[in-house]
């Protein structure tokens, strides 16, 4: 029979060889103003090179990609980095009383007049 060889991941050379992906990654951002680090397409190419560079370490150490391990090494670099970047919460309020009244009255008058309609259509079954 066919002898297959399968590689097993290591996890400790993963480890090792991140944190190069993560440097290259941080000197990136901090020649960005710290104001920017919340906008997407200020840094997309950076990020972009980060991951591309995570997946191939945690290739070549034969672990598949994203992995656990890896999956936190990125999720450190988020916090690092975009920690203070949440996403404004809309306020929500209610309407003017004029447009809640009206919202809630015309359905309950389109209500009360399909039921008029009916019951006087069903008393007068001798036209239909």
């Amino acid at each position: 029979g066919a002898h297959q060889q399968t590689n097993l991941c290591n996890e400790s050379l993963m480890l090792e060889k991140l944190p190069a992906c993560g440097k290259s990654f941080e000197d990136m951002m901090k020649k960005m103003d710290t104001k920017k680090w919340c906008n997407l397409t200020e840094f997309i190419m950076y990020y972009d090179n980060f991951t591309q560079c995570t997946e191939r370490e945690a290739n070549n150490a034969s672990c598949f990609w994203p992995n656990p391990l890896a999956e936190g090494f990125i999720t450190g670099i988020h916090k690092q980095f975009f920690s203070n970047c949440t996403s404004e919460k809309a306020h929500w309020e209610d309407p003017p009383d004029e447009i809640l009244v009206t919202l809630i009255l015309v359905p309950v008058m389109l209500t009360c007049a399909m039921i008029t309609l009916v019951v006087w259509c069903s008393k007068r079954s001798d036209i239909l």
